[in-house]
């Protein structure tokens, strides 16, 4: 697949999500598979006040590319600033454009989904990154429609792909829905008979053979994984080999995964503060530790995590139980 002149080797990408897909998930993300990350997305306005605490968002890792950052925002003004600033700042192969969170405060202010009750401004938006960006290529991530009612991703993906934009992902919800109900992949697949540039499927990917699923019922050239790798980065892996026709591997023992959640916290402590880190650690940890038995207890002392030796102190005691259990039977 390629995105404009970008190159993207596999067509399994990781979405951007707030608070969760910092540089350091990106990293464990594609040393599993992921062929294309994107960061969390970053405020236009907190770009354009030259906000502090939102340059670090763009940062990419060393041998992070491709990679994309995203931006939200309805001023075209900001927002072309905005795609200029991140095409000096960053290093970004591409940058895209968020008009589908569907969270009240984003949405409700016109930005992310509130794009889509309005799509002349959604366009004058796109122009507006179009001419920010310069050669970066920009791509736009979106939802179906505000709801039921109002589904209007078809007109403004041709819309939007006229106007130059060099691919679309999109979520088979509206803003309505947030993240409840069945995604409809059946718009996707229509999107992508509709448009010439690159559809990228998104929605109810959460596991390696819904990822080949999603793309042989759509046709998309890409599918996007969002809640599906949460504290299961190894859904790249999995989804590789259902494409490939392989045997899907299991998931690693618990005591490797729980040393990939420990490499995960540790490389986020360099790009962040420990206690920040460790902090935003809380829910990660958890997610790994999802679905297994009687994790209830580990659980209850990761929520207190304050620093890497709170980890350490924790991933010792799951491994030690580990053992104990091994030595029972």
């Amino acid at each position: 697949m390629r995105i404009g002149p970008v190159s993207i080797p596999t067509p399994l990408i990781l979405a951007p999500m707030a608070g969760v897909t910092d540089i350091a998930f990106r990293a464990i993300c594609r040393e599993l598979g992921a062929g294309y990350t994107l960061t969390e997305m970053v405020s236009a306005k907190a770009l354009c006040y030259q906000d502090k605490k939102t340059i670090p968002l763009m940062e990419l890792g060393p041998e992070e590319h491709p990679a994309g950052v995203q931006v939200f925002g309805s001023d075209p003004v900001c927002m072309e600033e905005a795609a200029a600033i991140i095409r000096e700042v960053s290093r970004a192969d591409v940058i895209d454009i968020n008009m589908g969170c569907p969270v009240p405060k984003i949405a409700n202010n016109g930005d992310g989904s509130g794009l889509l009750k309005d799509l002349d401004k959604a366009c004058r938006v796109a122009e507006a990154v179009l001419r920010g960006a310069g050669e970066t290529p920009v791509t736009v991530k979106m939802r179906l429609g505000w709801d039921r009612g109002s589904i209007v991703c078809l007109e403004l993906a041709k819309a939007l792909e006229e106007l130059g934009v060099a691919a679309v992902t999109l979520h088979g919800r509206t803003k309505v829905q947030m993240y409840g109900g069945t995604a409809n992949w059946d718009y996707i697949r229509e999107m992508k008979q509709t448009l010439s540039i690159p559809v990228i499927a998104n929605g109810d990917v959460f596991s390696g053979r819904d990822a080949a699923r999603i793309l042989k019922y759509t046709g998309a050239d890409g599918v996007m994984i969002a809640r599906g790798c949460f504290g299961n980065p190894w859904i790249f892996q999995q989804a590789k080999a259902a494409l490939e026709g392989k045997e899907i591997p299991p998931l690693p023992p618990l005591a490797q995964r729980c040393d990939t959640a420990v490499r995960q916290f540790e490389l986020a402590a360099q790009y962040k503060s420990e206690r920040i880190a460790c902090l935003e650690a809380r829910k990660h940890y958890a997610w790994y530790l999802k679905g297994v038995p009687h994790a209830g207890y580990w659980k209850g002392e990761i929520s207190k995590i304050t620093t890497l030796e709170d980890v350490y102190r924790v991933t010792a005691g799951i491994k030690r139980e580990l053992r104990d259990a091994d030595e029972e039977r």
